[in-house]
């Protein structure tokens, strides 16, 4: 059946990275405070010819969440709503690493295994319409409210409401958030309760407060030319860990780590370059190998267990976020700082 345009979603509305100081300046009871889950944003939509889950990336994930649209297919025709999929333990309602997720993505088919190893939910927490009224206009109380209403009758494994964290004081806001850390969450939103359902990235009515970032310091090994406007300057950068922890060793080795290639200003970025072109010490292609003396402090948002990476762990988002140029390579960090955080990031 061809796609119809009532079965694709609405345009996704975006929170900004908090302003922290700009929100304090407003009373309390002007926000709704939620926890930031990290999963896949997605919007579920039941017609009459069926459920449809689409990704942020406006691609169509059926056949990856059969779970979900069984739930949906029960779903009252003419809804929309928007949340996050998450890999969840029921028995103890939190979820499971991202890891899990992502052995649920790229498939063509889901195993009945794989599919009770890494179980599925839909988190709402919004509604776009209802009975075929686009409800993006009405404010964001009244959505939530008729969200609630709608689990109440529905009630399913499958989809659960994210529930309002109270709070009567800004001071209290670290003290949640850090609670969203133990209860397997990435940081709070904070959301206008007079807010309409907007698209893209509009500031002022939706932030999120995530999580301060992990942090690394790994040495530059390779380096690549970029794209676009910077095809003839190096902006593609490889960064290694020690593959031991005893800075005294001479067989210490360095271990592909993480790839990163935003985080520098201009300036750096041309400084680097010229640095890069004068201590290449071997080429493969278009990559350089440089001599093994840059630090950086790499920041990502999370880190799992991966067999594809020489580190046995892979990173999630990283970034540069400070040149070490006061740091010798022999002192970046190693291997086993970074399994220590994916214990931690285990819950």
């Amino acid at each position: 059946r061809q796609m119809c345009i009532r079965d694709r979603p609405y345009p996704f509305y975006l929170a900004s990275p908090v302003e922290i100081e700009r929100i304090k300046q407003t009373p309390t009871t002007d926000w709704r405070l939620e926890y930031k889950w990290d999963g896949i944003r997605g919007q579920l939509i039941k017609r009459e010819t069926g459920a449809y889950l689409w990704s942020r990336g406006e691609e169509l994930v059926n056949h990856v969440f059969p779970e979900i649209i069984g739930m949906a297919n029960n779903l009252p025709n003419n809804t929309v709503l928007d949340g996050e999929i998450l890999c969840w333990q029921k028995d103890i309602g939190r979820p499971m690493p991202f890891a899990s997720l992502q052995r649920r993505l790229g498939r063509k088919t889901v195993s009945k295994k794989l599919m009770e190893e890494c179980p599925t939910i839909f988190m709402a927490y919004d509604i776009l319409e209802h009975n075929t009224i686009d409800l993006r206009t009405c404010n964001l109380e009244g959505r939530v409210h008729l969200l609630q209403r709608l689990e109440e009758k529905f009630n399913h494994p499958c989809l659960i409401i994210d529930n309002e964290k109270i709070f009567v004081d800004w001071n209290e806001l670290d003290n949640i958030r850090d609670q969203a850390r133990l209860d397997g969450a990435e940081g709070l939103m904070i959301k206008k309760n007079d807010s309409f359902y907007l698209s893209g990235r509009k500031k002022g009515y939706w932030w999120k407060y995530k999580h301060d970032p992990m942090i690394l310091d790994a040495v530059l090994i390779y380096a690549q030319a970029g794209t676009g406007k910077r095809a003839n300057l190096f902006t593609d950068y490889t960064f290694a860990l020690w593959d031991d922890s005893n800075k005294k060793s001479q067989d210490r080795k360095l271990v592909t780590f993480a790839k990163a290639y935003s985080g520098l200003n201009n300036a750096e970025i041309m400084e680097l370059d010229r640095w890069i072109r004068s201590h290449t010490i071997e080429r493969f292609g278009p990559t350089r190998v440089v001599e093994q003396k840059q630090v950086f402090e790499i920041a990502f948002e999370g880190v799992m267990e991966s067999k594809r990476h020489k580190c046995g762990l892979a990173v999630r988002f990283p970034r540069i976020h400070r040149w070490r140029v006061d740091k010798p390579a022999m002192e970046a960090d190693c291997i086993e700082q970074a399994q220590t955080m994916l214990k931690q990031n285990e819950y």
